[in-house]
Formats: C-alpha cells, structure tokens, sequence
C-alpha cells in the first residue's frame, strides 16, 4: 500500500532562502531512491509573515518509506548535515506524519 510521508515547516521570512536551498537537494536525492513515485510542495505565508511550506512525499510502501528514510539518514551524515541543528538555528518548526490514501 502506498505510503505518503507530510511535512510541515512553519519558519520566518529571513530562513525560506535557506530552507528552500536544503529542500531542493532533499528532493533531488529522493527522487533517485527505491519505491519513490512522486512528490510535491506547496508554500504560503500566514497572517504573521511566517513562510508555511508542505511538502509531500509518494512511496510504494511502508518498507520502501522505511528504506528511504535510512537512505536519507546516512546521505545526511555523509554531507555532514544536522536536520535537527539547522530546525533550531533558523527557528524553523516541523510538524511530521505518515499517512494512508483516505478510503470511503
């Protein structure tokens, strides 16, 4: 079944440059992964002046989701990349989920 992998990034306006740049390369290297069958992000900015983007991942299944976040994982530590550091550095939240097809 596939598995659709959301995220939510809620930051100020002084981080989207930043943020977009790292995005694109997350993207670009998803792209090449196993089971991968599509993505998508959308982007808005809210009543505050905060830049709000979502992006949205397709996988085959739970285990090829499972595998590409492995892969990720250790792409990240190869570039010397800290997800967690960069969130906290740019004031940047994230709001993450996995999710299913919704069925009537």
């Amino acid at each position: 079944m596939e598995q659709i992998f959301i995220d939510r990034f809620i930051m100020p306006q002084n981080a989207k440059a930043e943020f977009t740049e790292r995005m694109q390369i997350n993207r670009s290297f998803i792209k090449q992964l196993p089971g991968f069958i599509g993505d998508e992000a959308y982007e808005r900015t809210d009543e505050e002046g905060n830049f709000i983007c979502v992006t949205i991942a397709i996988w085959a299944s739970g285990e090829a989701l499972k595998n590409a976040k492995e892969l990720v994982q250790a792409e990240y530590q190869q570039q010397g990349f800290n997800l967690p550091a960069m969130l906290q550095r740019l004031d940047i939240s994230m709001e993450r989920g996995q999710y299913n097809r919704f069925s009537n």
